[in-house]
């Protein structure tokens, strides 16, 4: 009886963990392609980009961490730069896993744009691994971002 209950628990483990990503709510609309998205039509195809990728089988700290990225965001850099968040697994259009070196359950990539041109990449591993202190967090978070991006939005 207690292995069918354990067994249980590990095979509902992640869907309760995905069931706790966050949805973003900002520009990117995620029933567009990011094709539609980076068009010159919109009004912000320029913006420098922080994408929040994550993958199928999210870690216990992924959650949390993803919604400490989308309050920093949204404090901070809403005005001058995009948030995208991806399921680089479920993604068909692009081969994000391939183009970013991807392979851990959430990375953040900061993508500095000018003129709808791309300048350059930095990738940020392990902040799931963080998120015991928050303000430490931050500021490593807002440090790396503005260390690369800078005025750049």
């Amino acid at each position: 009886m207690n292995k069918i209950i354990a067994i249980a628990m590990v095979m509902l483990l992640p869907c309760w963990v995905m069931a706790q990503l966050p949805q973003y709510q900002g520009q990117y609309n995620p029933q567009e392609s990011l094709q539609e998205y980076f068009a010159q039509t919109q009004p912000h195809y320029d913006r420098s980009i922080i994408f929040v990728f994550f993958n199928n089988n999210p870690c216990y700290g992924c959650p949390q961490a993803i919604s400490m990225l989308d309050r920093i965001y949204r404090q901070y850099y809403a005005q001058k730069y995009s948030l995208l968040m991806v399921d680089y697994q479920s993604d068909t259009e692009y081969n994000f896993a391939a183009t970013y070196d991807l392979s851990q359950p959430l990375e953040v990539v900061l993508v500095r744009i000018d003129d709808g041109a791309v300048f350059g990449y930095q990738k940020i591993e392990g902040l799931q691994n963080q998120i015991s202190d928050k303000t430490s967090f931050e500021e490593y978070v807002r440090y790396r971002i503005d260390s690369f991006l800078g005025n750049n939005g």
